[in-house]
């Protein structure tokens, strides 16, 4: 039997008496078979394995007890003792990296009894040769992260109801653990309208050198949401004008921006599918249907070398001298899941249609 903790084994010797007791209470006054006996002085177990006759002291030759072939309420005393040792083990499953996760929904309540069984399953864990640890506290038992942290776990993500904690077994390999996510995706909304007017917001809440911009709508993609809906919603949200996708016109990407993370902020043609303007009190101060002259002639807008190459790409794809990217879903092999993949055709002489380049915005 493997090697186990001071408190296993205080555990499984307590178990081991406990049912040893119980097993002989119902053949008192019964001659016991030569396979077990009780001598004076010493709680002992004689037992024949292989023709050889050996003794078995309580609580000092676990690994020996374990071994013997006992029938005690027909299961044998080895498998008894594993399942004790079983239970002072976490909840886990094996991920497809050689690693294990634990089962967050079977955490025991008791934060010494987490820590006993944190620390024989990592040694459980290291002997069987496992090597990242995936740890999932929710934050209704919060009292367990630095209980977790003391044992060497590592912070690697937090969301609204729980915290992740990691641990990198194997000392002589470097971490290989995936990092949290480094990027947040943001979206703008470039929409115009027949009469090239640009529909343009001025936010609540700005620096005060930005508090009379007219700028584009833009927001953040939701968790699990495709970019080409994200600016459909956005603009939806901050202007009540309905729209469609067309493609996407540009991206841009920064880092150090918020939280230290970078970003990507994609710029996403859209066509007007309504003018009626009912903008957000909470976000947005106001919103029009701005010339798109007047506009790029703002001071902040001529002064910003990148923002000024994205109307001039946006003036491009109009006179049908650019082609932006449009959204194809399709599977991949790999996960056997739906993707949206992101690209142009300029002309495809077997199917027409497959060209995005042509299409009109108003």
């Amino acid at each position: 039997m493997d090697s186990v903790s001071l408190s296993e084994v205080t555990v499984m010797r307590r178990t081991h008496l406990g049912f040893m007791q119980s097993f002989r209470q119902p053949f008192s006054g019964v001659t016991m078979s030569p396979k077990f006996y009780h001598s004076k002085g010493t709680r002992a177990i004689s037992s024949s394995v292989s023709s050889t006759k050996s003794q078995y002291v309580y609580g000092e030759s676990l690994a020996a007890i374990a071994d013997s072939d006992y029938k005690m309420n027909g299961l044998t005393l080895k498998n008894r003792i594993s399942s004790v040792k079983e239970r002072l083990l976490l909840y886990a499953f094996d991920d497809e990296y050689g690693g294990v996760v634990v089962d967050h929904g079977k955490l025991p309540s008791s934060p010494t009894v987490f820590t006993s069984m944190l620390q024989s399953s990592l040694s459980d864990w290291r002997r069987k040769g496992k090597k990242g640890v995936w740890l999932k506290l929710p934050v209704e038992q919060s009292e367990l992260v630095p209980i977790a942290v003391k044992e060497g776990f590592e912070y690697h993500h937090a969301e609204k109801g729980y915290v992740m904690l990691t641990y990198w077994i194997p000392e002589e390999e470097p971490c290989m653990l995936p990092a949290n996510a480094s990027h947040q995706v943001g979206v703008g909304g470039f929409v115009l309208n027949q009469y090239k007017e640009v529909l343009v917001v001025q936010e609540k809440y700005c620096t005060s050198s930005n508090t009379d911009l007219w700028k584009l709508p833009t927001g953040f993609i939701n968790e699990s949401e495709e970019i080409f809906s994200g600016a459909v919603r956005e603009v939806k949200e901050e202007t009540g004008v309905d729209t469609d996708f067309l493609e996407v016109i540009a991206f841009r990407h920064a880092h150090n921006v918020a939280f230290e993370k970078s970003d990507l902020f994609f710029i996403c043609m859209l066509k007007p599918l309504s003018d009626k303007i009912i903008i957000d009190n909470l976000e947005i101060k106001a919103a029009k249907w701005m010339p798109l002259v007047e506009f790029v002639e703002q001071p902040m807008i001529k002064g910003d070398k990148m923002f000024k190459r994205v109307i001039e790409i946006c003036e491009a794809r109009l006179r049908h001298r650019y082609c932006g990217l449009s959204p194809h879903r399709l599977v991949s092999a790999f996960d056997g899941r739906p993707s949206s993949l992101y690209y142009n055709v300029v002309d495809d002489d077997d199917d027409p249609s497959h060209s995005n380049c042509r299409a009109e915005f108003y």
